[in-house]
Order: structure tokens, then C-alpha cells, then sequence
């Protein structure tokens, strides 16, 4: 069976915790709470576009970036 890459969102809520200070922990706690958040997308671009047009909540596109990144990382072990 071929592996199902899970959702970027889904990683995403891996990282959430209240007690952190930690941006992307900050990042994950907020976007649970977003219910347009594309919860399915695996997409760069459509993850970026959203989150630059409706995630008051993200301080920093670095922060995505970052986050992004370790999603992608963690995915190839």
C-alpha cells in the first residue's frame, strides 16, 4: 500500500502547546482554532496564499516557512 502523506495541517496540530513560547507551537494553537484553515492541503502555494490573506494570527510568514520546512523534513525520514 502506497504511504498516505498526511496534511500539512495535520502535522501542523503535532506541534501545538499552550505552555510554549515557541512560534510554531504559537502558530499551530492559533490555527486550530481557524476554521477556513485548508485542513487537507499538502500545497506550498495554497498554503501561503491563504495564510498571507486571512491569518492575522501569523506574526511572521518566516514562521510558516519554518514550520513548513520541518513538515517537509519530517516527512522523508
Amino acid at each position: 500500500m502506497a504511504h498516505q502523506k498526511r496534511s500539512f495541517y495535520f502535522w501542523l496540530m503535532t506541534q501545538r502547546n499552550s505552555e510554549s513560547v515557541d512560534e510554531v507551537a504559537q502558530f499551530a494553537n492559533n490555527a486550530f482554532f481557524d476554521q477556513a484553515f485548508p485542513k487537507q492541503s499538502h500545497d506550498y502555494d495554497e498554503l501561503s496564499n491563504y495564510l498571507e490573506l486571512n491569518a492575522g494570527y501569523l506574526p511572521s510568514m518566516t514562521i510558516f516557512d519554518d514550520a513548513y520546512r520541518a513538515y517537509l523534513d519530517q516527512d522523508s525520514i
